[in-house]
């Protein structure tokens, strides 16, 4: 599930304790990240969308 820490709360990831992304991340969908839910310490959210790179050109097919 995709999550972000609630406005105004920091939320740790267990065992690294580094801080979960302001932007969000992909979390596991553990008892943990839904107890965190459920406390409103996170909020489920959408990623956002990298913008796609341009097409390669392709080379021309060579007929036989």
């Amino acid at each position: 599930m995709f999550v972000k820490p609630a406005p105004g709360r920091a939320v740790r990831w267990p065992g690294t304790r580094r801080l979960l992304s302001e932007a969000g991340e992909t979390v596991p969908d553990t008892t943990f990240w839904l107890l965190c839910e459920r406390n409103g310490d996170v909020v489920k959210a959408t990623p956002a969308v990298a913008p796609s790179a341009p097409a390669a050109p392709t080379a021309p097919e060579v007929q036989k």
